[in-house]
């Protein structure tokens, strides 16, 4: 039989997300995860009507007051609701900017929240794909070939000899201006010129330019809770098997599925480094040299966290809560085939991989046969669900408009007089 977890349901969680993305199937695991076994969860949410905020396991939701992000004006909102709270809990980070900012303000937020220990310019290190990819390298992790080009010219001069398709990314995706993807998979030189334009940053060298590992590749996840101060590792490993964009994106179906191989070489990237608290780890597994490269290192919980958890029902945010609260944690062994649905997203990923030759809609069938929990939709929580649908419809509905407003103005400016 699979042993009892004793949480500390007297220590509430918070979930803080400081990017603007009102539709994250993540915070919402959270919030299921923790509040199925009694635990109370507080979250930061843009407004009362996202589906984080109606979740009935949600048991409070701030509104931040202002979109700043400056250290002084966060710190100042998490202490007001720390006083509402009246008690410590356990801050949760959402995204890579959160992350950082915690890190970085360790010795103000200790008093008023229980937090893993780490170095605190280590995540920022982490996320930082350029950073990452100089760790790697001296650490001897695999890793795609990398250069970093200061300007145009040097991406003019990099066309002169490279083989396309070649990938561009952001170091950095929150310094990304307006409209800019963080990655994109350039198939000729003008194509990578114009995303270079796109997303090129007037203040600093925020693109990387590196190889890209042919189609044929496997995409592998490691997630994992790490607390070297108690020697505490709880880790998964699985198969990334469709993504929106296709072949690009985050996961819209993947599979929990233990991989000795991978398990080994993130330990071996952990060992060394005094990381503390839930991380989620891309690989791609090039078939050139039988190699899984490192593609990211997010030193926050990953959306799709709820892909993982062991024979007694055990994930990563449930591991952080008992460790931080002094509660024993003992992992058994994972769910094998454990399959898991962004229903949101999937679709629209599985037409664009059958119109690349990727998949048959035979093959798309079947696929979904294997789901063991969708990202939305649950019989206990169905409200997130619905709102998700909601707004996703209305965002739709307000893209559109906005590109019809603004070709019809472009007519009326180049009608004659």
């Amino acid at each position: 039989m699979a042993p009892a977890h004793n949480f500390d349901k007297t220590v509430p969680a918070l979930i803080l997300k400081l990017g603007h993305y009102v539709i994250h199937h993540g915070a919402v695991g959270i919030a299921r995860s923790l509040g199925r076994v009694g635990v109370p969860v507080y979250a930061i949410v843009e407004d009362r009507c996202t589906p984080l905020a109606v979740s009935r396991y949600v048991t409070g939701a701030f509104c931040r007051s202002s979109d700043s992000k400056a250290p002084e004006a966060l710190l100042s909102d998490l202490r007001n609701i720390a006083e509402r709270l009246g008690r410590r809990s356990v801050l949760v980070p959402t995204d890579d900017v959160a992350a950082v900012f915690i890190a970085e303000n360790q010795p103000e937020l200790e008093h008023t929240f229980i937090l893993p220990r780490l170095p605190a310019g280590l995540p920022r290190q982490l996320c930082n794909k350029l950073e990452l990819h100089k760790l790697c390298r001296k650490l001897g992790i695999p890793t795609p070939a990398t250069i970093v080009p200061r300007s145009l010219d040097d991406v003019l001069a990099f066309i002169e000899t490279a083989v396309f398709p070649v990938v561009l990314k952001a170091a950095e995706a929150y310094r990304l201006p307006n409209g800019a993807p963080s990655v994109t998979i350039a198939g000729t030189p003008q194509e990578l010129i114009a995303a270079y334009r796109l997303a090129e940053s007037p203040h600093c060298a925020n693109l990387i330019l590196q190889e890209y590992i042919p189609r044929d590749a496997e995409d592998w996840i490691f997630h994992a809770y790490r607390n070297p101060g108690t020697d505490c590792l709880v880790a998964f490993t699985g198969r990334k098997l469709r993504s929106w964009p296709p072949f690009a994106g985050p996961t819209t179906l993947g599979v929990c599925k233990h991989n000795d191989k991978l398990m080994k070489q993130s330990e071996d990237l952990l060992r060394p480094l005094e990381y503390a608290g839930i991380m989620d780890l891309d690989y791609r597994l090039d078939k050139r040299d039988g190699q899984y490269k490192l593609l990211d290192f997010n030193p926050r919980i990953g959306a799709n966290f709820r892909m993982f958890e062991d024979a007694s029902g055990l994930d990563v945010v449930q591991a952080m809560h008992l460790d931080l609260t002094g509660r024993s944690v003992k992992q058994v062994p994972a769910t094998d085939g454990r399959a898991f649905l962004v229903e949101s997203y999937d679709f629209f990923a599985s037409v664009g991989y059958i119109r690349q030759g990727a998949l048959t809609p035979k093959r798309w069938w079947r696929s979904l046969r294997g789901t063991t929990e969708m990202a939305w939709f649950t019989a206990d929580d169905p409200a997130p669900f619905f709102v998700m649908w909601f707004r996703l419809l209305f965002r739709t509905l307000g893209s559109s408009f906005r590109r019809r407003w603004h070709r019809l103005e472009r007519q009326g400016a180049a009608a004659p007089p």
